[in-house]
């Protein structure tokens, strides 16, 4: 017997034939007893689940002479007349062949025509997530107000393609896959009737290789019978079926978990000359590390997988692998399936995903739990690291703190008989290389304390008032020359000029510190000598704090630190820096730390 006569024979001609779909089969069943029988079906789910053979099974039943019935009779004229496609008012349709708007078109007109052999014209359209946009709008208004007479089944994979106004007007049912155990019932059926000699493995292998699917599942019987004449041996099956045998799957995982490399070469290279493609052992090797994982995160869980043939020996492997190891595997080998799917020579590919999966987990131990897996083990040494010197930071920032708070009040005290205190400052940005030393002897940089007072003074001159006028070109001529400079000192404004400095001020921190540095700045300092036809050098401050001072009216801006040309340090030369501006410096570096005076 053919696969096309052995799916007929088996194919369900009354819902009491399905297979797994109580729930619709008792919805429609009901429906057609109270005589509530809807204007549109959608029904949606996988593929070989019985979707159209419910669409079927559902117009007989609604035609049927000794009905309607919940289940159709199969000995009238027009339940037999439907099974064999006689009747012209039961219509199917195939959306992937028929998308375009003529033939829904077609479909609009004909509906207003009254049934002649039957009681319901019903209307079964197949994949009807192909219909074009344009087929859609045309059935939209037919399918929301159709004549009495009349009945549309939609079918479905894919119902996220459908437009939301289809769905809508009509009763959504979604298939479930078929279980493994309602399959593998089903299978035994056809065999025992067929004649058909089967091991129970064999079948449920079978079962478990459809993926849910019940015309897949009898499609792969008979393919797996036709081979061995009727005699269906797991041998057989997983040879037909291009999958691979316990053993195989044993010795590979035995390999992986022993980290040989070289026995996994002469068994990837068996498998080729077998006939096994790289991607379906791949993916069946997934499913064997993934039925590892199960078994030993749910031992008592009753897993049941096609490849446990040797029970005892498939627990053992499981529990000579920990839970990290497998998981990190199953991960790498589900990279290298979507990489397999592009790959011109997957052979190579899969050797190396093998290799892969031997290299993960150096940390192992002898007691089977990893120290540290693959996947989590790159971090943990660095996270330590990380901590312990986070600790380090917050205690010297707790020193450091200390240390301020002590130069703070010895500079408050040292004020009141007319001496000077120096303060270490922190400062983030560039601009490092135009200072002197601490003291002449540390290698320290003395930065001046900027006064705004003169500059307020100066505020609206005429050197000031020619800048402003210029600082268009001032910015095209940054922006020719080098665009990121422009990009930062667009930010800053030029606010006064006093003793042919110019005074910036900016809004952004970062962009005043970026534009400090020293290459910034040699750049802005050059365009303003050629544009002015004079030396002006600039220094920058922050747009709030100008406001500030100009809101006071002129009062000093204490404490704001800018590049300015060094001063030399205050003690003499080779004096030793205090102990907090040491602590500065070991914490951010000798060029991070610049000195503010306080007054």
């Amino acid at each position: 017997m053919s696969h096309i006569a052995l799916y007929r024979a088996w194919r369900p001609q009354t819902f009491q034939d399905m297979v797994g779909q109580r729930h619709i089969i008792q919805t429609l069943q009901n429906a057609i007893k109270e005589q509530r029988v809807s204007h549109a079906y959608l029904f949606n789910g996988p593929r070989g689940t019985g979707k159209t053979t419910a669409a079927k099974v559902l117009a007989k039943a609604v035609n049927c002479e000794r009905g309607p019935a919940i289940e159709p009779c199969n000995e009238c004229d027009a339940c037999r007349g439907i099974t064999a496609g006689h009747i012209m008012d039961v219509v199917e349709i195939d959306a992937a062949s028929n998308r375009g708007i003529d033939e829904i078109r077609d479909i609009r007109d004909k509906v207003r025509y009254a049934p002649s052999d039957v009681r319901y014209k019903v209307y079964i359209i197949d994949e009807v997530h192909m219909l074009t946009t344009e087929a859609f709008n045309a059935l939209l208004k037919t399918l929301e107000e159709p004549p009495g007479h009349v009945i549309f089944i939609l079918a479905t994979t894919e119902p996220h393609k459908l437009p939301a106004t289809i769905i809508s007007r009509c009763q959504r049912f979604d298939f479930r896959q078929v279980s493994l155990e309602e399959q593998t019932e089903r299978l035994v059926q056809i065999c025992r009737e067929e004649g058909i000699q089967a091991e129970e493995d064999a079948i449920s292998y079978i079962a478990r290789l459809s993926e849910g699917g019940m015309r897949d599942a009898i499609s792969l019987l008979e393919q797996v019978a036709a081979f061995g004449d009727s005699h269906i041996t797991l041998a057989a099956a997983i040879d037909v079926t291009g999958g691979m045998a316990a053993d195989q799957f044993y010795e590979l995982a035995d390999a992986v978990k022993d980290r040989n490399v070289a026995r996994i070469m002469p068994l990837v290279e068996s498998l080729m000359q077998a006939g096994k493609s790289a991607d379906k052992c791949l993916e069946n090797l997934i499913y064997y590390f993934r039925d590892l994982l199960v078994l030993k995160l749910a031992p008592q869980g009753g897993a049941v997988t096609e490849r446990v043939v040797d029970t005892e020996r498939f627990r053992l492997m499981a529990e000579a692998y920990s839970s990290q190891r497998l998981f990190a595997m199953i991960d790498t080998l589900n990279k290298y399936q979507v990489e397999l799917k592009h790959a011109s020579q997957p052979q190579t590919l899969f050797e190396v995903a093998l290799m892969k999966l031997c290299t993960l987990d150096v940390g192992l131990v002898a007691g089977g739990e990893t120290q540290q897996g693959a996947v989590s083990g790159s971090t943990v040494a660095p996270s330590a690291e990380v901590n312990r010197l986070r600790q380090q930071v917050e205690a010297l920032e707790r020193k450091l703190e200390q240390a301020l708070q002590n130069g703070i009040a010895a500079s408050a005290a040292g004020g009141d008989s007319g001496g000077r205190q120096a303060a270490p400052a922190v400062r983030s940005g560039g601009g490092g290389t135009r200072g002197g030393s601490f003291g002449g002897s540390s290698g320290g940089i003395v930065r001046s304390a900027v006064k705004l007072d003169r500059y307020l003074a100066a505020a609206g001159n005429d050197d000031f008032n020619q800048i402003r006028m210029k600082w268009s070109a001032v910015l095209q001529r940054v922006k020719e020359t080098k665009i990121t400079v422009h990009a930062w000192l667009t930010d800053g404004e030029p606010v006064a000029v006093a003793d042919d400095t110019l005074l910036i001020a900016f809004k952004n921190t970062m962009h005043r510190e970026t534009t400090e540095k020293q290459a910034h700045r040699d750049i802005i300092e050059q365009i303003l000598r050629e544009l002015m036809g004079k030396p002006l050098q600039f220094v920058t401050c922050m747009m709030k704090d100008w406001q500030a001072a100009t809101a006071d009216g002129g009062g000093s801006k204490q404490g704001e630190t800018l590049q300015l040309e060094p001063e030399q340090g205050d003690g003499p030369a080779g004096a030793q820096r205090p102990e907090w501006v040491e602590e500065a410096v070991r914490l951010f570096g000798e060029d991070l730390v610049v000195v503010k005076e306080n007054n």
